[in-house]
């Protein structure tokens, strides 16, 4: 169902540190424009609405009711992932939701359904892939150029304090998200993996700091994930963000490590520019390849099931101290 208006408008439903990213990217989208938002702690909405140059809705139902918004931006805590969601798609709206998607397998499938139901586009928020060296990587494994695939890996070193941690699920639930699709995009699902965690420099905080991974591909292949809060990579060559495919002929490296601003970001200590870039072509992808072109995303709900149930699995391996076939 495309959208043929001049300008789409575009409304958030929460207005946390990520929704500044979302505002840039829309901003920087030809023909989309940002109508308002609605956040439950209304200080906050006041402020960023005052910043974006938005409308300050009332409530989240006013803001999906609204005809200038044609799209939804879900981007409040995983626990309520669902319901906002449910509520954008039963009024008629186009969703983005970020990532982590829902709560469990069912919630995601959930969101599937209804979209599906009422035929609309209801993307993850899986940004990492929507960056042109993810997608050569992707066009290079599909190809054979990169002959047999021996190893993938995706690292995730970036310290967060124990005040900005506590925000999130832990590193398995926030961040090995991202690993987990990624994987899937590049190379495809793991067969089997093992997984184990640690906190290391929390006070207070009970979760997890830092997670790995090790998994078994179809093809025999083996992948490794690093999900680590605890801890900046200071080495010559950081693992920041790092993300490498290597076969038996060639390989690839995507690297944040690549662009950096010396500068704060909104909760690292440097401004790694590759994400907003990322965000900024999802968000493109999503207004104008999906929502005007009539394009399927890069990655889809189904993805965001089987990224689920991957974290669900590692999930379960450490609890169990065991390796969990997929």
């Amino acid at each position: 169902m495309a959208i043929t208006k001049d300008t789409i408008g575009v409304g958030f439903v929460g207005a946390g540190d990520i929704s500044v990213l979302h505002a840039a990217a829309v901003k920087k989208c030809p023909g989309a424009r940002l109508a308002g938002l609605w956040n439950r702690n209304q200080e906050r909405a006041t402020q960023r609405a005052a910043e974006f140059g938005c409308k300050n809705f009332k409530t989240p139902e006013e803001l999906v009711a609204d005809p200038a918004v044609d799209a939804v931006f879900v981007l409040t805590n995983l626990e309520t992932h669902l319901e906002y969601t449910e509520l954008a798609l039963k009024a008629g709206k186009h969703v983005l939701v970020e990532k982590p998607v829902g709560v469990t397998v069912g919630e995601i499938g959930r969101m599937r359904d209804a979209a599906a139901a009422k035929n609309l586009v209801c993307m993850p928020g899986h940004n990492y892939i929507y960056e042109s060296g993810m997608m050569r990587t992707r066009e290079l494994v599909e190809n054979g150029d990169l002959g047999k695939i021996t190893s993938a890996y995706v690292m995730y070193n970036i310290h967060h304090p124990e005040e900005v941690a506590k925000r999130y699920p832990g590193v398995v639930r926030q961040i090995l998200t991202h690993h987990s699709y990624i994987l899937l995009y590049l190379v495809g699902r793991p067969v089997e993996l093992c997984a184990m965690k640690a906190t290391l420099h929390y006070q207070e905080y009970t979760e997890e700091d830092i997670a790995m991974v090790q998994m078994r591909l179809a093809n025999g292949a083996l992948a490794h994930f690093c999900a680590s809060f605890a801890a900046d990579d200071h080495a010559a060559d950081p693992w920041t963000v790092m993300v490498k495919v290597i076969g038996t002929a060639g390989s690839t490296r995507y690297s944040y490590r690549d662009h950096v601003e010396i500068k704060p970001g909104l909760v690292h200590s440097q401004t790694y520019t590759a994400y907003q870039g990322s965000i900024t072509n999802e968000v493109r992808y999503f207004l104008v390849d999906c929502l005007r072109m009539g394009q399927k995303p890069l990655s889809t709900l189904d993805d965001a099931i089987t990224a689920q149930q991957m974290i669900e699995a590692a999930e379960a391996s450490i609890r169990d101290g065991k390796v969990v076939k997929l």
